[in-house]
């Protein structure tokens, strides 16, 4: 099982990056699919979820700002995040959950990528 997050940067306050995560070796359509983000001296904090049902869920701090899809021919999990705030900078992680039921907690999660730097900065 591989989890491999790619689109991270630097971003101006206001702007908008998207991020990635490729994912193989599982039945894609069996697991829940998340980002998490981790700032420094910050516990990893929850930012957005999908479900092969079509459910999605986001973080209160990024409510309206990001945007989670995902692509079944390629496999791929999308973050689209716009109206970026500094507050936002921190390292994003993709990570996958065997079944259907939307856990928002890092503790439900078995695989992980490797994380993927985020800095939102004038």
């Amino acid at each position: 099982v591989q989890v491999v997050e790619s689109g991270g940067g630097l971003a101006q306050p206001g702007g908008s990056l998207r991020l990635s995560c490729a994912a193989s070796g599982f039945v894609f359509s069996n697991y829940v699919m998340a980002w998490f983000r981790q700032a420094p001296g910050k516990e990893r904090e929850f930012v957005a979820l999908f479900t092969w049902s079509g459910v999605t869920d986001y973080g209160n701090s990024v409510k309206g700002r990001f945007t989670i899809s995902r692509d079944r021919a390629e496999y791929t999990v999308s973050l689209q995040m716009n109206s970026l705030k500094p507050e936002d900078t921190a390292v994003y992680y993709c990570a996958a959950k065997p079944g259907s039921i939307a856990y928002n907690t890092t503790r439900y999660y078995s695989y992980w990528g490797q994380g993927t730097q985020v800095t939102v900065s004038p």
